[in-house]
């Protein structure tokens, strides 16, 4: 995804991303699961990429004693605060 400073002053955002789990997780929040510092100068544009940790989107079996990612659709948010996540993507798992 690509950040861009619109002021005319230089500056730092936080890009965060966040993951919903499947419906069967019996989640009802998303889970912060990758973030970055990004400075920019007035007007400029960063291209950022962060990778997901496949652990910060897995469940731990307590019968298997151990995190397995669950099947289902796993959705995928941007944006500079929890409050605000613009963009959306996901995932799906088999």
């Amino acid at each position: 995804f690509d950040v861009k400073n619109t002021g005319s002053r230089a500056g730092t955002e936080i890009a965060e991303v966040y993951a919903s789990l499947p419906a069967t997780s019996e989640e009802n929040y998303k889970r912060l699961v990758a973030f970055d510092r990004v400075e920019l100068a007035p007007g400029e544009s960063k291209t950022v990429t962060l990778n997901i940790d496949p652990k910060y989107v897995s469940v731990f079996d307590e019968k298997k004693d151990g995190w397995h990612l669950l099947p289902g659709d796993y959705k995928v948010l941007v944006g500079p605060s929890s409050a605000e996540t613009p963009l959306t993507g996901g995932f799906h798992v088999q």
